[in-house]
């Protein structure tokens, strides 16, 4: 069951929930794990399919988020997209299927759409390059209120976005006009993979990030332990206090004043079989835990 006590009106705490049965059904769910925010697909991530938002299913949305309570919603983009594709077809394919991602979240009222950087697959610079490019064109084609948060990525393969530099030389790339549509996500296990220790150098961490790519763009984080050592440059996520990162880092996120107008977002693994929130209540419960004490 979700929490009897009512959370601050500052919290945006929650995690991933699925939209089987429509996009709609997504806040009902989020309901039933206690959350004050959520992550969402539009669309399956592993098809390149693209489902249309009609009126309908605008409506029920905007309806039943407003039913809900939820403060706080950020949609995934699609796994198969790859905005630095060196292959032109490839990347061409991306950049619609981005267009229609951002055309869906502007209909449903989704404030931030968390986006992995793409994979060079040859030369990093190069990618950079591309990546900002397609990014723009996206943004540009779809103008409005939706930010894309740009992930830093654990370094595995040809990965953009595996350290702040590049994501800071990512977003520094794009057109000025478009520039201030972009903004950043963390993920607790993808630092710790990528060689940031947030177990160790919590501070000296977020003063980095700060400096290259500044604070007051971080707009979601996703709390996740990791299944694997530091640096390992694997992404494999684990339940929180559970993996290698241990209980500290989530028990500074939770106190640490600077992050209490950020979405924080749990993609730690769910229960057995048909079990999508018994995991995530006892991961909830321990993240506010962390806090209350």
């Amino acid at each position: 069951m979700p929490p009897k006590k009512a959370p601050p009106a500052t919290e945006l705490l929650g995690a991933h929930v699925s939209t089987a049965g429509g996009p709609q059904t997504a806040w009902q769910r989020g309901v039933d794990i206690g959350a004050t925010a959520i992550q969402i697909f539009t669309k399956t991530p592993n098809q390149w399919r693209e489902p249309v938002i009609t009126d309908e299913i605008e409506a029920a949305f905007k309806e039943e988020r407003a039913k809900s309570g939820i403060r706080g919603v950020v949609s995934h983009d699609s796994y198969l997209i790859n905005l630095a594709a060196p292959d032109d077809t490839n990347r061409r394919r991306s950049i619609d299927s981005f267009v229609q991602e951002l055309t869906r979240c502007t209909r449903l009222g989704v404030e931030y759409i968390v986006s992995h950087p793409g994979n060079h697959l040859s030369d990093p610079d190069q990618g950079l390059t591309r990546n900002a490019a397609s990014y723009a064109e996206c943004l540009e084609k779809v103008p409005g209120p939706v930010m894309v948060l740009l992930e830093g990525t654990a370094g595995t393969g040809t990965a953009l976005g595996r350290s702040f530099e590049e994501l800071a030389e990512l977003r520094n790339r794009m057109p000025a006009k478009v520039r201030e549509r972009v903004g950043y996500c963390l993920d607790t296990c993808h630092l710790y993979s990528a060689g940031y220790d947030i177990v160790n150098d919590f501070d000296g961490v977020f003063e980095k990030f700060d400096k290259l790519c500044g604070l007051e763009r971080l707009r979601c984080l996703h709390l996740n332990d990791s299944k694997n050592p530091f640096d390992s440059h694997k992404d494999r996520h684990e339940l929180i206090a559970e993996g290698s990162l241990g209980a500290e880092p989530f028990k500074r996120i939770m106190t640490d004043k600077r992050f209490v107008g950020i979405i924080k977002v749990l993609e730690t693994p769910k229960g057995d079989g048909d079990d999508q929130t018994s995991n995530d209540l006892k991961m909830l419960k321990r993240l506010r835990g962390y806090r209350d004490k």
